[in-house]
């Protein structure tokens, strides 16, 4: 059992854990502007967030709020191989569903009396997606090895750092269901990413990292699973920069050009809830 160090409740530390991020929002905000106007890379204001705003505040919050703050965190236990294997073989088999979810998803339309709603929203993903594409704009093996790393290994160590570390290290520690905290902080997950024609498939993603934690207890699980999904979307579009795939095509795998039904898409959510389910059964002592 992780013991507390002082006497206070959950949502006095979730107040803690915000607040230390609120902090590191507001430094790395002024730092940004300053390497703006220097003409920095925009990847050292990324960099910048993941430490301040993510990994700083959950390593903060478990030292002052907890007795053994790496146990709390779940990153004192090694992941399992078979771990890994699972965390990769669901990643291939899942990639046609996923796919169709984020047409799906990127296709829903607000009630008309809602149209402003949505023209914000659009546009926000926009400068979002011209971002992403700077980010992903890479032809050398070099520049794609630092995309891989700020955008697949530093997401992927911040934020389930943050996510599943800290606010679900929090929040499973109450009384709440375990699967209302995972699911929870799943939707809290994908709203902070501030793109909402994106969020059904990021709070899949964050459940299933959830998920992973609890049931392997070990956080590397999910980093390694959080960082795979991202850095295959740089080395995809690395290879498609490079003429050596066809990216396009790769992010429209399961997603019928000519209407049809998308029946790669469902074979692949029938596989990879059947490998979630083997997964559970391998890796959970007990079911939840």
């Amino acid at each position: 059992m992780i013991e507390p160090r002082q006497n206070t409740t959950n949502a006095v530390r979730v107040l803690i854990l915000l607040a230390l991020a609120l902090a590191g929002a507001a430094v790395t905000g002024i730092i940004t502007i300053v390497l703006t106007a220097m003409g920095a890379n925009i990847m050292w204001g990324i960099v910048l967030q993941d430490i301040l705003v993510f990994i700083l505040p959950a390593i903060l919050l478990a030292v002052i709020c907890y007795k053994q703050p790496w146990r709390f965190l779940e990153v004192d236990r090694a992941p399992q191989w078979q771990a890994i294997a699972v965390v990769l073989a669901i990643w291939a088999v899942s990639l046609p569903a996923l796919n169709w979810i984020v047409d799906w998803n990127e296709n829903l339309h607000l009630p008309a009396s809602m149209a402003a709603w949505e023209k914000a929203m659009r546009d926000t993903e926009a400068a979002l997606e011209q971002m992403t594409n700077q980010l992903l704009a890479t032809e050398t093996v070099g520049q794609m090895l630092v995309a891989f790393v700020v955008v697949g290994v530093m997401a992927g160590l911040s934020e389930e750092l943050f996510f599943r570390g800290a606010l679900m290290g929090i929040m499973r520690r109450g009384r709440a269901n375990i699967h209302v905290v995972i699911w929870t902080v799943a939707i809290v997950f994908s709203a902070i990413h501030f793109q909402f024609l994106g969020f059904v498939p990021r709070m899949l993603l964050g459940a299933w990292f959830g998920y992973l934690l609890v049931w392997t207890r070990s956080l590397w699980v999910p980093i390694i699973a959080h960082t795979l999904n991202n850095g295959m979307v740089v080395v995809f579009q690395w290879m498609g920069n490079n003429h050596l795939i066809d990216s396009d095509a790769m992010e429209r795998l399961g997603i019928p050009t000519d209407g049809s039904f998308p029946l790669l898409a469902l074979a692949s959510a029938v596989a990879t809830i059947a490998l979630i389910v083997f997964a559970q059964h391998i890796f959970s002592k007990k079911p939840l």
